[in-house]
């Protein structure tokens, strides 16, 4: 598959087959996600992959908030990767940040290796939901995080069940694009 191609294809799916992706499958998509580009090549993305139903049901009772989209997701899950990123490094250079933006870098460096895992998974054949209403301090603890990381989001994952909808229409790109001159 192409990358542009993969690119408009790839959708959050949210209705999953009750079978789990094997461990080896997870492997390689991780492995290919862990080229995401980041800050100076720190690769301060961590992927924590859950595949015991227990905890994912532990996850959808006190890791979403309460959110009801997310728990139904949850509900019929077969895996979820808790994405975190190692605090402290993303926008410094040994530990001073030298951008305005100061740690908030880290997020920007998350998102780029997230959206990299969810595309090495479209491309092999997995779906995948990116939920960004989280309690990172509760999944945090559900899954044992290392105190220098923070989660950045969960990734539901899995073989989709059925066929996920057509995309909403999408803005023109004129709508959404401009040129500075002078």
């Amino acid at each position: 598959m192409d990358a542009i191609t993969m690119i408009k294809e790839r959708r959050s799916v949210r209705k999953y087959k009750d079978e789990k992706v094997d461990r080896e499958t997870m492997r390689e998509i991780v492995d290919i996600a862990r080229w995401a580009p980041s800050w100076v090549n720190y690769q301060i993305a961590r992927y924590t992959l859950v595949d015991d139903e227990e905890i994912i049901k532990e996850i959808a009772e006190h890791g979403v908030n309460g959110f009801v989209y997310n728990i139904d997701t949850l509900r019929t899950a077969k895996g979820v990767a808790v994405l975190s990123f190692v605090k402290g490094k993303s926008g410094t250079y040994d530990k001073e940040y030298i951008t305005s933006k100061g740690n908030s870098w880290e997020v920007f460096d998350a998102g780029i290796a997230c959206q990299t895992f969810c595309l090495a998974a479209h491309a092999k054949g997995i779906g995948t939901c990116i939920m960004g209403v989280i309690d990172d301090k509760s999944i945090a603890k559900i899954v044992n995080l290392p105190e220098d990381e923070t989660v950045a989001a969960l990734i539901v994952y899995g073989y989709e069940d059925g066929e996920h909808a057509a995309p909403n229409k999408r803005k023109d790109v004129d709508e959404i694009m401009r040129f500075v001159d002078r």
